[in-house]
């Protein structure tokens, strides 16, 4: 069993009791109020998941196992000369909570590698594709052909015991995770390069393999490292992470429910945002002729666009009421390695004029960016230009904290999730009722 399974398996053990506490001796505690508005409005802000991986702080932004993005930049290793830490480390904390040390980012790194190299079979499925197809759905195929491997389904057909679930989840979560940056980069030299893959380094992390396959040089390493860390999870409320849980609650195995995460994150309101707020940066910087606007300037053309009726992309959020931290740590490398970058300028000055003009126009609640402000920017500054693959790069990320999620769903036996459906009639009577006892 390697170091991180060991781990692991003791966190399990000590965790399972507390939920086995609260189900028996505290079921019946409430915890949030259901309304019309949140079931008619899409759940929004009802409280009614559990995961211990991250939470979403309206102050703080994301907390990955309890640490803020500033904490997780600056506590977890960096390979030698890096900015970004190492991805293997995060999905270290993920899954067990504790800060890996560098001896134990070696061994996840060691289990990646050896679980990297995809079967003949996936290089054919993606090569079937025709090159215009989108490549979200290229990658979600690719994920589901890999089924055919899943550890979790021979041994759920032998007879596994539920308590013993969550170990070949982890397998496959493992096997699944190590494919993604093999994956995402043939998918992308499948349809941008001709073809032209580069193969794999197998001396180099998650991240630096990764930027090594796209053929960048330092400091797109960093980048990736950045990219994945930040869009590992996000809680489990949100389409991708939620469809994650939802598809492994039924006992799908890792494949089919990663598959549909991603069928979830290429919806444009949620995956494709980053490539949306960039698509209307490059319209406003034709709109202002390739210059540089000043700041009245820009203000002028931020009123004028809410005055159209239309939103500024890349501000607000559903929970957070400040600056996204995911934008801040991408602006602090920005700042460092891409200030005279002309999209940077425009960024850069729509962060000083936008969150005043929103509070002014008074129609947001949260007049600050969120992550997808920046994130599409750095990629088109380095070269990876191709809007659409930018949520496959969302994705890589995002398996990382969906999988860890589901490991843990399978360790403390969660049930299959159905939750209960009532009819119009069913509310306007409510209403009806509630009104009249008043």
């Amino acid at each position: 069993m390697s170091s991180l399974k060991e781990k692991l398996f003791e966190k399990i053990k000590e965790h399972r009791p507390r939920t086995l506490k609260l189900m028996q001796e505290h079921g019946d505690v409430i915890v949030d109020e259901v309304t019309i508005a949140k079931l008619i409005g899409g759940m929004r802000g009802l409280k009614s998941l559990v995961t211990d991986i991250s939470y979403l702080d309206p102050q703080e932004g994301i907390r990955y196992r309890g640490y803020t993005l500033p904490e997780i930049f600056e506590r977890l290793p960096k390979p030698a000369g890096a900015e970004s830490p190492y991805v293997e480390g995060l999905f270290y904390l993920l899954l067990t909570g504790d800060m890996p040390t560098d001896a134990e980012i070696s061994d996840v790194i060691d289990e990646f590698r050896t679980r990297s190299e995809l079967p003949d079979y996936v290089y054919k499925v993606i090569d079937a594709f025709p090159s215009s197809s989108p490549p979200m759905a290229i990658f979600s195929a690719a994920i589901l052909a890999l089924s055919k491997e899943s550890l979790f389904n021979e041994q759920y057909l032998a007879g596994i015991s539920k308590q013993d679930y969550w170990d070949p989840t982890y397998e496959d979560a493992l096997n699944l995770v190590s494919k993604l940056p093999e994956m995402g980069a043939y998918i992308y030299a499948k349809l941008y390069k001709d073809g032209k893959h580069i193969q794999q380094d197998p001396d180099l992390d998650m991240g630096g393999n990764f930027a090594h396959m796209m053929g960048q040089k330092p400091p797109y390493d960093d980048v990736s490292r950045m990219y994945f860390i930040l869009h590992a999870d996000h809680e489990s409320g949100n389409v991708s992470a939620h469809t994650g849980h939802l598809v492994a609650s039924a006992l799908s195995d890792i494949y089919l429910s990663i598959s549909a995460m991603i069928n979830g994150l290429a919806g444009p309101l949620h995956g494709l945002a980053n490539q949306e707020v960039l698509r209307w940066l490059q319209d406003l910087r034709n709109k202002m002729d390739g210059k540089v606007p000043s700041e009245e300037e820009m203000k002028q053309f931020v009123w004028d666009t809410l005055n159209a009726g239309q939103v500024i992309p890349g501000f607000g959020h559903a929970v957070l009421r400040k600056t996204d931290p995911r934008y801040t740590v991408q602006r602090e490398f920005a700042l460092k390695h891409l200030k005279e970058d002309e999209l940077f300028q425009y960024v850069d000055m729509l962060y000083k004029v936008v969150p005043p003009i929103l509070q002014e126009h008074g129609h947001a609640k949260n007049p600050w960016p969120n992550v997808d402000a920046h994130s599409g920017m750095i990629q088109w500054h380095y070269g990876i230009t191709e809007y659409d693959f930018y949520t496959v790069l969302f994705g890589i990320g995002r398996a990382l904290g969906i999988t860890a999620n589901i490991i843990w769903d399978r360790a403390l036996l969660y049930p299959l999730e159905r939750p209960k459906s009532l009819t119009t009639q069913m509310l306007e009577d409510l209403v009806k009722k509630a009104v009249k006892g008043a």
